[in-house]
C-alpha cells in the first residue's frame, strides 16, 4: 500500500504558550482506518486542523497525495483541500438549508465564488448527491430542513457533504461524541464501509477506547500534544491504554473486554 499522508516533526503552539503539539510524527497509508485516541485537550483535534491546513503548524510538514502542504500556494491548498474531507463533531451545516442543499456544499471548493452563492449545480453533481444520501440511509429526508433532523442524521449529512468532494481522505473530528450509543454505532459502521467499500483513507479522532479497538486498522495515542502509541489494534495492551490516557479510565474499558472488540 502507498503511503497518503506523512506528518513529520509538527509542533504547533499557541499565541498563550500553550504547546498543543510537540514533533508529531506518523504515516497513514491509502485504505487504512486510524483512530486517534487520548484524553480531552491531547491536542487531537488541533493535529486534524493541521493537516488540512485549518490551522498553520508552528513548524514540522505535512506530506498529503504528494503535496507538500505548508508549500503550497491559496490556489494549489484549495486544490489539496478538494481531495479531505472533514466531518465535524457539531456538524457544521446551514439549519435553514435542506439536506441536499448541505451535502451539495461539499462541491464549493470546485465552483468559482459567484456559482457558489448562486448555488449553481450541475445534474451529474444532484444526482451524486442524492445517490450518497441513498447509501447513509436519508433518502427520504433529501428535501427536509437540516434544523429538523436528529443528531445521528445531521452527522450523516456532514459525511456525505465530505463524501462529495470525491476525496481521497476523510478527517473525522470526534464525530461521535454528541451522539447517543445507537446512533454512534451507525456512524461508526458508515466511516468503516466508506473506507472498506469506497476505498477512502479515514482518520477519524475518538475520546471512545472501545469504539477505536472495534473499527480501526491501527491506533495513533497521543496525550499531552506527543504521540505516546502508533501501532494495530492487536498490538495495543492494557499498558499502553493508561499511558495514553494517563489514568485509569481507558485502562478499565479495555479490561472490561472493549479490547479486540468484533
Amino acid at each position: 500500500m502507498k503511503t497518503l499522508l506523512e506528518v513529520k516533526n509538527v509542533s504547533k503552539h499557541f499565541g498563550n504558550g500553550t504547546k498543543a503539539l510537540s514533533n508529531i510524527d506518523f504515516t497513514v497509508k491509502e485504505g487504512e482506518f486510524v483512530s486517534i485516541i487520548g484524553p480531552s485537550g491531547a491536542g487531537k483535534s488541533t493535529l486534524l486542523r493541521c493537516i488540512n491546513r485549518m490551522i498553520d503548524a508552528s513548524s514540522g510538514e505535512i506530506i498529503f497525495d504528494n503535496d507538500h502542504v505548508y508549500k503550497v500556494n491559496k490556489r494549489e491548498l484549495k486544490k489539496v483541500r478538494r481531495k479531505i474531507g472533514m466531518v465535524f463533531q457539531h456538524y457544521n451545516l446551514v439549519n435553514r438549508l435542506s439536506v441536499i442543499e448541505n451535502t451539495l456544499h461539499g462541491r464549493l471548493g470546485y465552483k468559482s465564488t459567484l456559482a457558489g452563492i448562486l448555488g449553481l449545480y450541475s445534474e451529474e453533481e444532484k444526482l451524486q448527491a442524492a445517490k450518497l444520501l441513498q447509501i447513509l440511509g436519508l433518502e427520504d429526508l433529501i428535501y427536509k430542513r437540516s434544523d429538523q433532523l436528529s443528531g445521528g442524521q445531521k452527522q450523516r449529512v456532514g459525511i456525505a457533504r465530505a463524501l462529495i468532494q470525491n476525496p481521497k481522505l476523510l478527517l473525522c473530528d470526534e464525530p461521535i461524541a454528541s451522539l447517543d450509543p445507537n446512533s454512534s454505532k451507525v456512524i461508526m459502521d458508515h466511516l468503516r464501509d466508506i473506507c472498506t467499500s469506497m476505498g477512502i483513507t479515514v482518520v477519524v479522532n475518538l475520546h471512545q477506547v472501545d469504539v477505536a479497538l472495534k473499527y480501526s486498522d491501527r491506533i495513533i495515542g497521543v496525550n499531552s500534544g506527543k504521540v505516546v502509541f502508533n501501532g494495530t489494534t492487536q498490538n495495543i495492551t492494557s499498558n499502553d491504554i493508561h499511558q495514553i490516557y494517563g489514568s485509569d479510565e481507558g485502562k478499565l474499558i479495555f479490561d472490561l473486554g472493549g479490547s479486540h472488540a468484533g
